[in-house]
């Protein structure tokens, strides 16, 4: 029997010993040596394939998945908004609550059309205030949450007192990038900083960097644009906007031009009539002035809340009252 006979007898039996792969070297020898002693070259030997080459490659660890947009969203602590009296949906029926309710809806009526008169750009709302320290930002958050509990439509609520924002260190939430960055930087787009909240349909727009050209920007065709923009991207969406006082800037006046409606907080036994009269003449251009009575005190208790009331031109409505200030 010839050595390479031999060879493939041996294979045959570790073959069937259950060890295949290990005598490919001894077969390969033996064919080589048989094939140098003829002076012939070795016939090919099919090789078997390796451990190595048979195991199928372990596939590469995957990448920790990350929310979608998960830097554009932010969590807002329900449970300190509602200690400092402001609306949230988590919680249970309250004062504050209704007298938002009733706030909200005359403003809602013209957004829908169902107002005695069409109002333009009825979804876009400024919310204001003759002089420092009446409480127009607490306004501006629980109008936006109230509204944004609403079956029926979503609320972007922006930032628009640029010289001293105040909405995001109310909501318990760090300083961002926003309306401002929008304005000066071509880099940055209306997407790249509106932030998404776990209040369901409200979104938020931070004032962003300030600029000393504040005054100029919201003049500009840029903001035209993007008023545009953010008015008829949604036909559902109702955008609030946070404004300076009246009477200390002039970037409230200008935001005024582009408004549909705005609400003028009024401090109850503090802000003189001639001050929101003054105010007043500062936006005649916008067709709804609405006026809200904040800080009014019960009759039937020593707490102090937020009246409402509201009227058009130089209307005043006086009503009862809830809480707190910013």
């Amino acid at each position: 029997m010839s050595i390479i006979e031999k060879a493939v007898e041996r294979l045959e039996q570790l073959q069937k010993a259950g060890a295949a792969a290990e005598p490919q070297t001894e077969v390969q020898d033996a064919v080589t040596a048989q094939a140098a002693a003829a002076d012939v070259p070795p016939p090919a030997v099919a090789a078997a394939p390796s451990v190595e080459t048979q195991k199928p490659a372990s596939p590469s660890p995957a990448p920790m998945s990350t929310p979608a947009n998960s830097d554009r969203y932010v969590e807002i602590d329900l449970d300190r908004l509602n200690s400092l009296g402001i609306v949230t949906p988590n919680a249970p029926r309250s004062l504050i609550g209704d007298e938002y309710r009733i706030i909200k809806r005359p403003l809602l009526r013209n957004v829908q059309g169902k107002s005695a008169a069409e109002v333009k750009n009825a979804n876009l709302i400024m919310v204001t205030s003759s002089l420092p320290g009446e409480g127009k930002s607490f306004s501006s958050i629980n109008l936006a949450i109230s509204m944004a509990m609403e079956l029926d439509h979503t609320v972007l609520l922006i930032d628009a007192d640029v010289s001293r924002p105040s909405v995001l260190n109310v909501l318990g939430l760090p300083p961002r990038k926003g309306l401002m960055d929008v304005m000066t930087s071509k880099d940055v787009e209306l997407g790249d900083v509106l932030l998404r909240t776990n209040i369901e349909k409200l979104s938020l727009l931070p004032a962003g960097t300030p600029h000393p050209r504040a005054t100029e920007l919201l003049a500009s065709d840029a903001m035209n644009n993007l008023l545009a923009e953010l008015a008829e991207r949604y036909s559902d969406r109702i955008i609030v906007f946070d404004s300076p006082p009246l009477l200390v800037t002039t970037e409230s006046r200008v935001l005024a031009t582009h408004m549909g409606q705005i609400v003028m907080v009024v401090e109850a036994n503090k802000t003189t009539r001639a001050a929101v009269k003054q105010a007043l003449a500062t936006i005649d251009s916008c067709p709804v002035r609405l006026m809200l009575l904040n800080k009014t005190q019960h009759a039937s208790s020593d707490s102090y809340g937020y009246g409402y009331g509201y009227g058009y031109g130089y209307g005043y409505g006086y009503g009862h009252g809830s809480k707190e200030n910013t």
